[in-house]
């Protein structure tokens, strides 16, 4: 009976092991998801792209490389930041976050495909095999030409100026005819009262 008892708390034992073995052996697995964060994507305008990245495994992921395309030097122009991302070591259960500015070039407006990033790294510190990946993708998009923006949404300052301007004359001439009128009206009255009185 004891000898029963010894065995199955020794098969538990090395199952518990072999099982941890396992689990820590999970490789590194990567969940990168690409954003542009503006609002409004406007031509000659800064667009905010994010990329947050994810590693679900457990494992760390080694020498990741994500290298987004879909902004071309024909398009755009890098503001701040890269395109083309290095990150050495990527520890399991952690994630990081990266940021680039891009601004459509004068005369570049209308529908814009915001396609994935290409990612790879190596799934854990002993492997040799590079494992492949994209980004999320954001889709579509439509790139407003600046003018057309400002026409929407600008404070319109010179409009307004020009509209007080020309509204001004048919709000003071009709006032100056009243006040003038009253003006006499008043001091009519004021000398009948005068006289009344002597």
């Amino acid at each position: 009976m004891m000898k029963r008892v010894l065995l199955s708390v020794l098969c538990l034992v090395l199952s518990g092991c072999v099982c941890g073995e396992e689990e820590a052996t999970t490789p590194a697995r990567l969940l990168i998801e690409k954003q542009i964060l503006n609002k409004y994507l406007v031509e000659s305008r800064d667009i905010v792209v994010n990329y947050n990245i994810f590693n679900v495994g457990q494992s760390p992921a080694i020498d990741v490389h994500i290298s987004d395309n879909s902004f071309s030097t024909e398009h755009f122009d890098v503001i701040s930041g890269v395109l083309k991302v290095t990150v050495a070591r990527l520890a399991p259960g952690t994630n990081i976050t990266h940021t680039s500015v891009v601004r459509p070039k004068a005369g570049i407006w209308g529908r814009f495909n915001f396609t994935a990033g290409e990612v790879t790294y190596l799934v854990n510190e002993d492997s040799k095999d590079i494992q492949l990946g994209y980004t999320s993708e954001p889709g579509e998009g439509f790139i407003v030409s600046l003018k057309e923006f400002d026409r929407r949404f600008s404070p319109h300052v010179l409009d307004w100026s020009a509209f007080v301007v020309m509204t001004l004359p048919s709000l003071v001439i009709p006032f100056l005819l009243w006040f003038k009128s009253k003006s006499k009206y008043e001091s009519i009255v004021s000398a009948k009262h005068a006289n009344k009185k002597h």
